[in-house]
């Protein structure tokens, strides 16, 4: 390997696994980070010639710098960095990148590595910084790799917004499972124990508040948190969902970048 970053343009299919290599080759632990720049998702060459530049000026670092053309994220190595000297440098580049560049809107996720983790984990940091609705700095913690675990249970009678939500939820990590209204929603949460609901109030059978109230006193270990997905938009409505326990509500139409927000909210 140079002595230097080289920056490398990789296809989705190899990115993870270039990075999962890199990270291997420091058994004495490297500081990975995720940048997106959200103002330019595709990455201008001068963006990112300016993040190869960077690294290049950091005495003894060994780094590597690559990029996934397909999503816009390139990852960065900081071999022998702890998480504070990393966060530091990530600050200095966030910073200089804002500087050269007037719509730079970097989005930068970062962790401290003593070893390879799986590769949907770096899918996650991925994500995590593409899908950041903050400028800060994101520290991904060991409690964000174990939500790859975390299971949510959709409940919606429209086929297209159930696949649109199973697709999305399943590149954030998350185990998933539909039902069609509520009826088949309460049978399934006692055998299937999802960590969270994710429903709609309209629903077949049983819906809105009383569907909400039937969660909760199901026999389960550890209730589920509820989240509201609905084109209801009554203000009493909203109001009374909160007042009996829903963690929280988002009307139709929605951004999907809020909604992944909000999940990880009330999982974290």
């Amino acid at each position: 390997m140079s002595q230097s970053a080289t920056l490398q343009r990789v296809q989705a299919v190899d990115f993870y696994g270039r990075v999962e290599e890199e990270v291997r080759e420091h058994p004495n632990g490297t500081a990975l980070l995720f940048l997106y720049c959200a103002g330019n998702p595709s990455g201008t060459e001068a963006e990112l010639a300016e993040v190869q530049s960077f690294v290049n000026q950091l005495t003894g670092v060994n780094g590597e710098v690559l990029h996934d053309a397909n999503t816009g994220v390139s990852a960065v190595t900081l071999p022998g960095y702890t998480l504070d000297a990393a966060h530091y440098q990530a600050l200095l580049l966030k910073q200089h990148l804002q500087g050269r560049f007037e719509q730079a809107d970097p989005r930068i996720t970062l962790a401290a590595l003593t070893e390879a983790p799986p590769r949907q984990t770096l899918k996650q940091m991925s994500e995590t910084a593409r899908l950041s609705t903050s400028s800060d700095i994101h520290i991904f913690t060991q409690e964000e790799a174990d939500s790859g675990q975390n299971r949510i249970l959709i409940v919606d009678q429209d086929a297209t917004v159930r696949e649109f939500l199973q697709i999305r939820l399943a590149m954030q990590g998350y185990e998933t499972l539909e039902a069609v209204d509520g009826l088949e929603a309460l049978e399934l949460i006692p055998k299937w124990e999802p960590d969270l609901v994710l429903t709609e109030l309209n629903l077949h059978g049983i819906d809105g508040l009383p569907f909400i109230h039937h969660i909760q006193q199901l026999d389960v270990k550890e209730p589920p948190k509820i989240v509201v997905l609905t084109e209801k938009r009554v203000e009493q409505t909203i109001s009374q969902c909160f007042q009996n326990g829903v963690d929280d509500y988002v009307t139709k139409p929605f951004s999907p970048v809020e909604l992944d927000a909000r999940i990880r909210r009330c999982l974290h």
